[in-house]
């Protein structure tokens, strides 16, 4: 799949707390031209309504703005989305069940809309503009609250037979594991995304393994967050480090299965866990390469952080929808 030329594309990346909108030029390299946010509101009826009219303005806004109509629009949204465009379940959206989004934005923008998983537009966003240029097999891990993922096999994008393809934070890794809000016990977003290293970083300022990071919060083990840790860390507190190379071990345990099934080409690592860099990179690289199967026999897997930044979901959304229209 390539970006189709000619036009602007206007995309939408839904999250739990705010919508990000962007135009993109679908034709040339860059970034968004025009950009906004507005917060994410409770409910289905408000969500939709927000998507429509956020749309509607930067639509609007690039034809005003640039001189230039917007051909399609494109929506990343946290869940399972179908081929059809239809959000089925967001676990962080209450009651947005079961949505056709894409049919209902179509008619009230007069566009046509494609929606896809946020995770498999960031993916595609940084495979096109970011970090897994070039490579045609990149696997993007998102660490959040939770985790999420987008795959490129071939150089297109990995949708899966109904388009779920990309929930690796429910890959069970320990069955008698911590419980996980999905209702199954010991799923790897329990372990290695930001609620992951919360979790970490409380059990260890119990444990008496975390002084400087325990200090930060306060005093008050309950009170101790992953931030505290990086920022622990960052200023040379080896009990932090510590703390965040057991943390690179599990998110390194995820990428290694991943790796094994779909042979990727490169990692990128997304989400706001990225901000800490080397400090939970270079255990995660550490720990894959002593996980991944045959590593010595194998081509070294890259594992980069994105480059895009918070941009990625809504830049890709624009341009899967573009390649769609």
């Amino acid at each position: 799949m390539t970006s189709s030329p000619g036009g602007l594309a206007v995309g939408l990346d839904l999250g739990g707390t705010k919508v990000l909108g962007v135009v993109v030029d679908a034709a040339a390299a860059g970034g968004p031209l025009i950009e906004e946010k507005v917060a994410t509101p409770r409910g289905a009826e408000a969500v939709v309504d927000t998507l429509a009219d956020l749309g509607a303005q930067l639509r609007d806004r690039a034809a005003g703005e640039l001189g230039r109509p917007a051909t399609a629009l494109g929506v990343g949204a946290p869940g399972l989305v179908d081929r059809g465009g239809t959000l089925h379940l967001a676990p962080n959206l209450p009651g947005v069940v079961d949505i056709g989004f894409a049919a209902v934005l179509e008619e009230r923008l007069g566009l046509p809309v494609a929606v896809e998983n946020d995770a498999t537009c960031a993916a595609w966003g940084e495979h096109e503009r970011g970090a897994s240029r070039g490579h045609d097999h990149s696997l993007l891990i998102t660490l959040g609250t939770g985790i999420g993922a987008g795959i490129t096999v071939k150089g297109e994008v990995l949708r899966g037979a109904n388009g779920f393809a990309g929930e690796p934070g429910h890959m069970v890794i320990d069955p008698d594991g911590l419980m996980c809000p999905c209702g199954r016990r010991g799923c790897w977003e329990r372990y290695a995304s930001g609620s992951g290293l919360g979790q970490l970083a409380r059990e260890a300022a119990h444990a008496g393994r975390a002084d400087a990071a325990l200090a930060l919060a306060g005093g008050d083990p309950e009170d101790v967050r992953g931030e505290h840790l990086t920022t622990a860390a960052a200023g040379g507190d080896g009990q932090a480090k510590e703390v965040l190379a057991r943390f690179g071990w599990w998110v390194a345990l995820g990428i290694a299965n991943l790796v094994n099934l779909l042979d990727s080409d490169i990692v990128v690592i997304g989400g706001g866990l990225v901000s800490a860099g080397d400090l939970i990179l270079e255990p995660t690289r550490t720990s894959y390469r002593e996980l991944v199967l045959g590593a010595d026999h194998r081509p070294t897997v890259p594992i980069v952080p994105a480059l895009l930044g918070g941009h990625a979901g809504a830049i890709g959304a624009a341009l899967l929808a573009t390649a769609r229209s």
